[in-house]
């Protein structure tokens, strides 16, 4: 994650921060997050009956793309000098827009839309990411996610 001094952090609002690498979303990791919420609707892991609905194949569950978040995210952030811990501090909204489906390969946008100080030494940061998906001009969501970060 990139750092920068924490008089500098508000200086990055209402800027585009960057864009992740592509990563593909394949059956196997649909599957495991499937296994690991216990969601097993058959649009995300029967090929089969998938093929039959309008998408014409198998979609990975939303807050399986969601759940990329953080990973996506790790190397685009920029973060407050001397931070010792970043944590989860949930999203302000999410839209998902259209469903990724399987094989696709997918990337965050991550643009920085607010940095407040919640009490000293705790840096709030608030983005907006959006997972597009290789060859569509629609994304796959809209989230705003919320960092904390402890310096």
């Amino acid at each position: 994650m990139p750092y920068v001094p924490v008089a500098e952090l508000k200086d990055y609002v209402g800027k585009e921060l960057g864009r992740s690498e592509w990563l593909t979303i394949d059956q196997e990791r649909i599957n495991l997050f499937a296994e690991a919420t216990g969601d097993y609707q058959f649009i995300h892991v029967d090929p089969v009956k998938a093929a039959q609905t309008p998408f014409g194949s198998t979609i990975a569950h939303g807050f399986l793309s969601l759940s990329l978040i953080p990973k996506l995210m790790e190397d685009i952030l920029i973060l407050p000098e001397g931070a010792k811990m970043v944590v989860n501090y949930g999203l302000d909204s999410v839209r998902f827009i259209q469903p990724v489906k399987v094989n696709s390969r997918v990337r965050l946008k991550v643009d920085m839309n607010e940095v407040i100080e919640k009490k000293p030494g705790q840096w709030l940061l608030k983005a907006t990411a959006t997972l597009e998906i290789e060859g569509s001009d629609k994304p796959a969501y809209i989230a705003e996610p919320l960092s904390l970060c402890f310096v």
